[in-house]
């Protein structure tokens, strides 16, 4: 694919990902025009103040809830990268209808608005709390995948063509537990909530690497799963805070032990590539098939779950991770 004469469109492109994502597009790809959307203009202000202030970028300030908005920010745009959200799990627990709006009405307007505008590539941002959800954020991004992947449909006719990245934690994000600890590590004592739970772990560069990757290869009906370690929250509370005291508080309602990014029905229509799964769409009657020549099926009752994920981080790996956010 040749960047340098595509117009790309980022919703919540102010957040960790749309930044990281930015940075790599004006350093690397260098697009024809960068459309920075997104609701808060103080953080597009703080994000243009802090570099981000290329001759290609444009700053469109809108919500995903307004479809008129989406249409005009659309109008000339080849790829859509949908990054908006609402994520912390305790706000989707106390404002159930706010989630909803935004997660799964506000993908239906960008689905809506990119075959409206004729948009060639739309990729949406998942996540691991979308496969056999407990909780609400959960629940809103499994109901956006299935909009994407189905949306495909009404697309058959059109260039337009929508799948679906889904990873895991964020290292490092906003709302992730690292700067909690770095917080925590002050008073000498770090509370975690189960000692046995276990997290997939991806940092941004590779997230939004990933992203690029999928969006030059997809061909509509996707969802593409990075093979990425899983990491103990014991093994990441000693790489934070080696000498301090653990204080377990007990599971959150919402959360897990262990999570999934492949369950076992999933994983029937799923191949495997050496760097990424594959979940191909179960309809039979448009694309988004022909990764079954390019990959290996999986093994009966096969699931991706961070408990039972063949690559582990150690605490020295973990390090690694999260040294940049103790500067």
């Amino acid at each position: 694919m040749n960047w340098s004469d595509k117009v790309v469109l980022v919703t919540g492109g102010t957040g960790s990902f749309g930044q990281k994502f930015v940075e790599i597009m004006l350093r690397e790809y260098h697009p024809a025009k960068l459309i920075i959307f997104s609701r808060d203009e103080l953080k597009q202000h703080e994000m243009r103040t802090s570099g981000f202030d290329h001759p290609t970028l444009r700053y469109f300030i809108g919500d995903v809830r307004d479809l008129q908005r989406l249409q005009r920010a659309m109008q000339g745009v080849n790829i859509v990268v949908h990054a908006a959200a609402l994520k912390q799990v305790p706000a989707c627990e106390y404002n159930p209808m706010e989630a909803i709006k935004t997660n799964i009405l506000g993908s239906s307007n960008v689905i809506e608005a990119a075959l409206d505008e004729r948009v060639s590539r739309v990729l949406a941002l998942s996540t691991d709390k979308a496969v056999s959800p407990v909780n609400l954020y959960g629940a809103t991004k499994l109901a956006a995948e299935k909009l994407f992947v189905q949306s495909n449909a009404y697309a058959a006719s059109t260039p337009t063509r929508f799948s679906c990245v889904r990873y895991g934690n964020v290292v490092g994000s906003r709302g992730s537990v690292i700067p909690m600890f770095i917080k925590q590590r002050e008073n000498g004592r770090l509370s975690i909530t189960d000692a046995r739970m276990t997290r997939f772990w991806v940092d941004l560069d590779q997230g939004a690497y990933f992203v690029i990757h999928c969006i030059e290869q997809m061909e509509g009906g996707e969802v593409f799963v990075p093979k990425i370690p899983s990491m103990n929250i014991m093994d990441l509370a000693r790489a934070v805070a080696p000498q301090a005291e653990i204080e377990v508080i007990g599971i959150r309602p919402g959360e897990k032990l262990h999570e999934l990014l492949i369950n076992e029905d999933e994983a029937r229509s799923t191949v495997e590539l050496e760097d990424m799964y594959v979940v191909q769409p179960t309809t039979e009657f448009w694309f988004g098939h022909t990764w079954q020549a390019k990959g290996q099926p999986l093994p009966e009752n096969f699931r991706y779950a961070s408990d039972t994920n063949p690559h582990w981080l150690t605490v020295e790996e973990i390090r690694a991770y999260i040294s940049p956010f103790e500067a």
